[in-house]
């Protein structure tokens, strides 16, 4: 983890989940001992079950949160198809079939399913797709339609105590984009332990899920993100999220939620 900017003195977001068995009508509703590989203890009630049918499908794809052409002109309807239709959709599948070979996996929602692959930093096969997948659905709810505009209320007071301003935040954000070598991510995360923002870059798939951190809104800097409306220039298609996609109302919503978890202290009384 590369933590940049933390200038001051999660309750991560559960990615919606669907769960289904053949035949559609048996939910498996149990979960499974997985004391052997030390990730705590859950109960096996399958055993006496011998109707239990096989998993054929555990997540869904979750559709953005506006039309797919809704971005443009800043990021083209067929960007999102390729990106979310092509590349989101493959995460989604290829971690299915990996999970519908492993039962110790089943039962978990898709944060827990991170925190358990990722272990402690010994990824087991199926967390590149099972955070790509988070990823992805945190990046689309990250934008909007007329996205950009500058933060108000509570986040904003946030950003100006833990950055100095909102421009020295942007700054910095743009610069820790520009910086990240390869494929990966870019966040705006709340720190829980030091109770402050924070831009934090991640590599590859990696998500700051993984250390406890709560992600505010994150930016997709693998080239399939941005290739087909900017080809390799990153510069341009970071500067775009910030000034014309990026979601405040997003963030401040994921803020408001981070605060029943995290005490902040009182709000900064503005001067009149």
């Amino acid at each position: 983890m590369n933590l940049l900017s933390c200038s001051s003195n999660h309750c991560p977001l559960s990615s919606k989940v669907l769960a289904s068995t053949s035949p559609p009508s048996k939910i498996l509703k149990s979960s499974v001992r997985v004391r052997n590989l030390g990730w705590g203890e859950r109960r096996d009630n399958m055993r006496n079950n011998r109707r239990v049918s096989k998993v054929v499908a555990y997540y869904g794809l979750k559709s953005p949160p506006y039309r797919l052409d809704a971005l443009e002109p800043y990021m083209s309807q067929r960007t999102l198809e390729v990106h979310w239709g092509a590349h989101h959709r493959g995460y989604v599948e290829a971690l299915n079939k990996q999970l519908a070979k492993n039962d110790i996996l089943y039962g978990c929602t898709m944060d827990e399913l991170i925190r358990v692959t990722y272990n402690n930093g010994n990824p087991l096969p199926e967390f590149n797709n099972a955070a790509q997948v988070w990823n992805h659905d945190f990046f689309w709810e990250s934008m909007q339609p007329g996205g950009g505009e500058m933060p108000t209320l509570g986040i904003l007071q946030q950003i100006e105590k833990d950055f100095a301003s909102f421009a020295n935040f942007k700054e910095k954000f743009i610069e820790a984009a520009l910086t990240s070598f390869g494929s990966g991510w870019v966040w705006l995360v709340l720190k829980r332990e030091k109770k402050c923002l924070a831009i934090v870059k991640t590599s590859n798939a990696v998500n700051p899920l993984v250390w406890n951190d709560i992600p505010i809104i994150s930016l997709d800097l693998w080239e399939h993100a941005y290739y087909l409306d900017y080809k390799n220039d990153r510069a341009k298609y970071v500067n775009t999220f910030m000034n014309h996609l990026v979601s405040w109302n997003a963030a401040a919503a994921r803020m408001a939620r981070a605060q029943a978890f995290v005490n902040l202290g009182e709000p900064k009384i503005p001067v009149a």
